[in-house]
């Protein structure tokens, strides 16, 4: 008998199971609404033009070599990227209490920091908004966590922030749950708190003795602000936090395939900073034990704003699109929200009617990627939403 002749076929992942339906499809008109990741104008994908130059002027420094780096990644890289989300004036900083790991992107900035947490420190909950990005319960869990509980984030009848449920849940918290938030651009919702809510959210989290574990993937890639984007990470920083951040360098930087992630910690005393890093070094020589060098030597800042300011664009091109052809209902969330990312408020039926009918491919959520938008296809979308609400009214 074979040893594998037990092994039960896996769900597929919704997201890449659409992009391959996509790919297959040879309708004329077909968009694809599900891919996360950056597209021009013209639909096709786009290598930032700083990373290019500096490619080529990695390839002709005969200085540099593939030696291994060391376990915890390329100082330079993770010191300017900790600098990037906390600021150079961040007391942390200044105090040596903060610090880098070069991880496998945001996914891996995830992994380390929670198996560090679930292994290390003794955690068992973690916390995570309804709805996340589909992969935070599967890593947390994968990374030796026994339970992950939902707080209320969407409502479905205000498309937008379910806040009295989000605060609520997280008084009811068990104290030293870990509590995953979204840096900016909430992934899939598109929907942030305000900084007056963020303020109680901190309050909150302060009091029950939670610990906060930000996710940041969009940092200028939202706005176009680099500060703006990592303004509620150094609020708390500022308000005196120990806390874990994920930072991600595929979405803003296109460097999906480079794997390019830091995961910032951030402790009360800089004493204690020798003994984290020592562990974590542990977690990742028996994990993956040193991370690659290309991605991180070509990290720079330019080019965010040209991504960030097409993607305002189309939310407002959407947006009006929707109200010009009369599409039942309100709108305006579209643009009140922010990032890569759309909650729609088409539910299961509907999303499916526009993969079906219009080869319009898009997660059954509703959740659609504004980067699949353009001006060409704009408006066929638009039609599309009208007909599948019209007829398939959300009752």
């Amino acid at each position: 008998m074979s040893w594998f002749s037990d092994v039960q076929l896996g769900p597929p992942i919704e997201v890449f199971a659409l992009s391959k339906q996509y790919n297959d499809d040879d309708f004329e008109q077909k968009v694809n609404l599900g891919v996360g990741a950056y597209r021009t104008n013209e639909g096709k994908p786009w290598v930032l033009p700083v990373v290019r130059a500096a490619e080529k002027a990695l390839a002709n420094d005969e200085t540099l070599n593939k030696e291994y780096l060391p376990v915890l990644g390329l100082e330079a890289f993770t010191t300017a990227a900790t600098k990037m989300l906390l600021g150079e004036d961040s007391p942390a900083v200044i105090q040596n209490r903060a610090f880098g790991v070069q991880v496998l992107s945001g996914t891996g900035a995830l992994r380390v920091g929670a198996e560090f947490l679930a292994r290390v420190l003794g955690k068992k909950i973690f916390y995570y908004s309804n709805p996340t990005w589909g992969n935070h319960k599967l890593v947390f869990k994968n990374a030796g966590f026994v339970e992950g509980r939902e707080y209320r984030y969407w409502s479905e009848k205000n498309r937008g922030l379910d806040f009295e449920g989000f605060i609520t849940d997280l008084r009811n918290a068990p104290e030293h749950s870990v509590i995953i938030l979204h840096a900016c651009a909430h992934n899939p919702t598109g929907s942030d708190p305000t900084e007056e809510q963020w303020i109680q959210i901190a309050d909150v989290i302060r009091e029950k003795r939670l610990f906060p574990f930000f996710d940041s993937a969009y940092q200028g890639f939202a706005s176009g602000d680099l500060i703006k984007d990592a303004s509620i990470v150094r609020y708390f920083v500022k308000q005196g936090f120990e806390l874990f951040c994920a930072q991600s360098f595929a979405k803003n930087f296109g460097l999906y395939n480079e794997r390019v992630g830091n995961l910032v910690v951030v402790l009360d005393n800089p004493e204690q900073v020798a003994a984290v890093k020592s562990q974590i070094t542990l977690l990742v020589r028996g994990m993956y034990s040193n991370p690659p060098s290309h991605g991180a030597r070509i990290v720079s800042r330019d080019n965010i704003r040209t991504m960030s300011s097409r993607i305002i664009e189309m939310r407002r091109l959407l947006r009006e699109a929707l109200e010009r052809v009369g599409t039942p209902g309100d709108w305006s969330h579209i643009t009140q929200q922010i990032g890569m990312f759309s909650y729609t408020g088409l539910n299961e039926i509907q999303s499916e009617n526009m993969v079906k009918k219009y080869h319009i491919y898009m997660l059954r959520s509703g959740r659609i990627s504004m980067c699949g938008l353009t001006p060409s296809n704009v408006d066929y979308v638009a039609e599309a939403i009208k007909d599948t609400v019209t007829s398939l009214p959300n009752v």
